[in-house]
């Protein structure tokens, strides 16, 4: 990517606020109806849209294409806000924001057909994983030569935000040519079908269900290679998730506070008193909000990895860049998934059974937290640090997921 894809002169911390300010009334206003939403399973295509009309979703197009980008940094910091006010609607975006990345690693004309539309409104979907039957780094969903032209047939599972997407990138494989590739198609273009059918216990509204390709026409001009090596889309792909994480640690953190501050009913065995005036229950918020800023510092340093590997002063050649910004965010994702999973825990530990009422629903904190945490194991990326501090291994970046060889 080039490095004027960042705009150098608006990363500063007064810029991020001026940021900050320009979304948090989408961002309130999304939260207001989150709760309701998740309960009664309404699938957020009124808020995306407002974050479209409000330009959240252009904040990575380079300036040269009309843009004007903020830093991976500002970027997660917003994506940590808007997932603290709903992580269903933040999680959605990823599959927007990580393609928008890729498009600018493609060349000139591509960038310019795509970029426009972006900056339109326009935002992508993911279709990558299939449920099974494919074999590590293949997919069975293909694209397929007619006389008409390239045809897409296949089906994929775990679909994040094609359901409300304007274009779905799906993973596909091509007979006799090497490696996959990103096919682009129109989500509304004839034999294109997604269903809501995710039936996962959290993070319920991100429409990572079912998506169907019959014969679906590909112009080749939409079909890109794959690039699986010296980038940064799996650390910037990875991180996304990293960010809705914390969001959900600062939702859960807030909540636990507002439960505290308005408890009247106690225990004899306590002190007796409110709990926001209880010296224990003070501690357990007080742990549970440490929990949720070392998380939160985490994952904006591993951005500012991001923003490092492509600053032009430091002239890292790609696999430089690439290890920066791989290395950073796989020991982001050793640490905080736990810290949030504690951190959500440890809410019930501030109230009492009344906490566990199902009107309430403070179990989804936990419960979209563990969801998220599930995408990439924790035990894989340790072993890929470790494995590079004793013996310099560089470490691999998530690109494939499939049946394992002499898996049965």
């Amino acid at each position: 990517m080039s490095t004027d894809a960042i705009n150098r002169t608006g990363s500063s911390e007064a810029d991020y606020q001026l940021l900050l300010e320009r979304f948090t009334p989408v961002f309130d206003r999304i939260a207001q109806g989150a709760l309701q939403r998740e309960q009664q399973r309404i699938l957020p295509f009124e808020q995306v849209q407002w974050l479209k009309d409000a330009g959240f979703t252009t904040l990575r197009v380079p300036a040269r294409h009309g843009g004007n980008p903020v830093s991976h940094e500002h970027l997660f910091r917003l994506l940590i806000e808007l997932a603290a006010a709903d992580s269903n609607v933040a999680h959605l975006l990823r599959s927007h924001f990580s393609f928008v990345e890729t498009i600018a690693l493609q060349p000139a004309d591509f960038q310019e057909r795509w970029f426009p539309r972006v900056l339109a409104g326009q935002i992508f979907g993911n279709a990558a994983t299939e449920r099974g039957g494919n074999a590590l780094g293949s997919t069975n969903t293909r694209l397929v030569a007619t006389d008409a032209g390239w045809v897409l047939r296949g089906q994929k599972y775990y679909t994040t935000g094609s359901i409300f997407a304007d274009w779905i990138v799906v993973m596909a494989s091509t007979d006799g040519v090497e490696g996959r590739q990103y096919a682009i198609v129109d989500r509304n273009a004839p034999g294109v079908q997604i269903l809501d059918d995710w039936d996962g216990f959290g993070q319920p509204l991100t429409g990572t269900g079912t998506a169907t390709f019959t014969d679906v026409p590909v112009p080749a001009e939409n079909i890109i290679a794959r690039k699986v090596a010296s980038t940064l889309e799996p650390a910037f792909f990875q991180l996304c998730l990293l960010a809705v994480l914390v969001g959900i640690g600062q939702a859960a953190r807030d909540e636990a506070a507002a439960i505290v501050a308005a408890r009247t009913r106690t225990f004899n065995t306590g002190s007796g008193g409110l709990f926001r005036d209880d010296a224990q229950i003070q501690e357990r918020v007080g742990r549970l909000a440490a929990n949720v800023f070392a998380a939160e510092a985490i994952v904006v340093n591993a951005a500012r990895d991001l923003d490092a590997a492509l600053d032009a002063d430091l002239g890292l050649d790609p696999e430089a860049a690439y290890l920066r910004a791989e290395l950073a965010v796989q020991q982001a994702h050793v640490t905080t998934p736990q810290l949030v999973l504690d951190a959500t825990g440890a809410l019930f530990d501030v109230t009492g059974a009344s906490a566990v009422s199902t009107t309430k629903s403070l179990d989804r904190f936990w419960r979209n937290a563990r969801t998220v945490a599930t995408h990439n194991p924790v035990a894989f990326k340790a072993r890929a640090v470790g494995d590079y501090f004793i013996n310099g291994t560089i470490p691999t970046g998530l690109n494939s997921i499939g049946e394992a060889a002499g898996g049965k």
